[in-house]
């Protein structure tokens, strides 16, 4: 069985699977009586020509290291971005793209990060480490068919 340890999110090491959301560096803007930072437009989000941007809540229960993955999913017609609605350290699991997943790779979001998947890009399912697993899920909303899933002919253990 494949181990692959998980490093810590970073923006360079998430860019070709997606965004990392967070208030790293300066904020673009001081907002609302200079009290708020404004760290503007942190993702590319993307529901396609017939799609529409929509809000969810994904309540997930908490997992654990080591973690044993066996599936990862895709969606193919949209960008999907997870927002943590709690300050605990998450794991995040993506796989280079192809028309089946290529190396997987794990990271480790810090309190206060949230990502954005590309279109398209293979990642792990929602994986909390600690509860509450509670996510707002900025994705696509239309009537086309946007998952795919692929099984792991050997599952792969993800460990910290």
């Amino acid at each position: 069985m494949t181990s692959v340890i998980a490093r810590p999110l970073t923006s360079t090491a998430f860019a070709p699977f997606g965004d990392v959301l967070d208030i790293s560096g300066d904020p673009d803007k001081i907002i609302n009586q200079g009290k708020c930072g404004r760290f503007h437009d942190r993702a590319t989000l993307d529901f396609g020509p017939e799609g529409r941007a929509g809000i969810s809540l994904f309540n997930a229960e908490p997992r654990a290291l080591p973690y044993e993955l066996d599936m990862v999913e895709r969606h193919p017609e949209g960008s999907q971005a997870f927002l943590p609605m709690h300050q605990n350290p998450w794991l995040v699991i993506v796989a280079e793209a192809g028309d089946t997943p290529g190396s997987i790779h794990a990271f480790i979001a810090a309190s206060g990060q949230g990502i954005n998947f590309h279109r398209g890009t293979w990642h792990g399912v929602l994986t909390p480490l600690h509860a509450p697993g509670l996510f707002a899920v900025v994705d696509r909303i239309g009537d086309t068919t946007n998952l795919q899933e692929h099984w792991l002919d050997d599952p792969v253990v993800i460990i910290g």
